[in-house]
């Protein structure tokens, strides 16, 4: 694994990314050296892209760095092995999305969606149909880009689909992916015993025994088709003043796009956990990390507090304040899934009323 380069640091690596900060506008000079404005420039550049703001170039930010210097039209666009990635992909992918060509998730990656949009489009405008984006269909693209004007419909299909599932959660699958330590394994076996106690259909990404990595723990939750994911986690950070609950879905302010899903679910759990309990409200963010971003379904990151705050830690550890936030957590699903003239006031609705809720068929 390549190691993250940080302040103090020197050397071409350096150089290379002050090079991708110029290109994006981000500094003025070239330096081979990493000092204080070209980590503000990495802090600006990881927080318009969704990344975690640490000013120190890991292996997510400096793949960021690389996927922003392509722009529609630098290269072909293809599907390939390994898949291609970056801001050319998206731009791609927003525009024939825009049109009506369905790319699925707009995420920066040339996948076998991607390319079936790009033949239906070459097959619309009579060029060569190859699923190849060279310089015909690009040209193609900024032709009908001027006449044509969309909404969001990858947005809109995700909200149609949510719609069509019906409020009742029988038979909905939904994935848990708990971090490693013993109380949030517990809190997802207890959320995993209610929901399906109820009808939902659950898959674990780890047992408490097996430990998969991330890339595993996003295979194993793709496979399982799920209509949504929870990934709970406690954060941690050297200050041992930070505290609070926060929740993230996958967005990226850079490509204009979110998973309105994801924000809706995201924004009902954070309200519900904070009117629960008394964890500070740290609120909802969007973010592209991977176990956001290469999923294929809406899915949501919960950072249950922190562990390097006293307080919060001993929150998590008690079994009865578990407990809340399995029934914040159980309420904030079924309110996903319910029609607005249904749905309940924040904190207002009790596991005990799921069932008339809609939950059963």
């Amino acid at each position: 694994m390549t190691p993250d380069i940080s302040l103090g640091e020197s050397g071409d690596r350096v150089l290379q990314i002050s090079d991708y900060l110029s290109r994006l506008g981000l500094i003025k000079e070239l330096t081979s050296t990493f000092d204080e404005p070209l980590a503000n420039a990495v802090k600006s550049f990881q927080q318009t892209r969704g990344l975690t703001v640490s000013g120190v170039v890991d292996a997510i930010t400096l793949r960021s760095l690389e996927e922003a210097k392509w722009k529609l039209g630098d290269r072909t666009l293809a599907l390939s092995t390994p898949l291609l990635r970056g801001d050319d992909v998206a731009q791609l992918q927003s525009q024939l999305s825009e049109m009506g060509f369905n790319c699925g998730r707009v995420d920066g990656i040339f996948g076998q969606l991607t390319e079936k949009a790009v033949q239906e489009f070459q097959k619309s405008v009579g060029v060569k149909v190859d699923g190849r984006c060279g310089p015909a269909t690009i040209i193609s693209l900024m032709r009908l880009k001027k006449i044509v004007s969309g909404g969001t419909p990858v947005a809109l299909r995700e909200e149609v689909r949510r719609a069509d599932r019906g409020p009742a959660l029988a038979n909905k699958v939904v994935v848990i992916d708990p971090a490693q330590t013993p109380e949030l394994v517990d809190l997802a076996g207890r959320l995993e015993g209610r929901l399906i106690a109820l009808g939902v259909n659950v898959f674990l990404t780890t047992s408490g025994i097996l430990n998969p990595d991330e890339h595993e723990r996003i295979e194993i939750t793709n496979k399982s088709a799920p209509d949504l994911i929870i990934s709970l986690h406690q954060d941690h950070y050297p200050n041992k003043s930070a505290h609070g609950v926060a929740t993230y879905y996958y967005g990226s302010d850079s490509h204009g796009i979110h998973s309105i899903v994801g924000e809706r679910f995201a924004t009902l759990v954070q309200r519900e956990i904070c009117a629960r309990t008394d964890l500070l409200n740290c609120r909802t963010h969007a973010k592209t990390w991977d176990f956001l971003r290469l999923t294929k379904a809406p899915a949501v990151r919960i950072d249950l507090g922190y562990s390097s705050h006293p307080g919060d830690a001993k929150k998590i550890a008690d079994p009865e304040f578990r407990e809340t936030l399995v029934e914040a957590l159980m309420v904030a699903i079924q309110r996903l899934y319910l029609s607005a003239e249904n749905d309940a006031k924040t904190g207002t609705m009790k596991v005990s009323d799921l069932r008339s809720a809609g939950l059963r068929r």
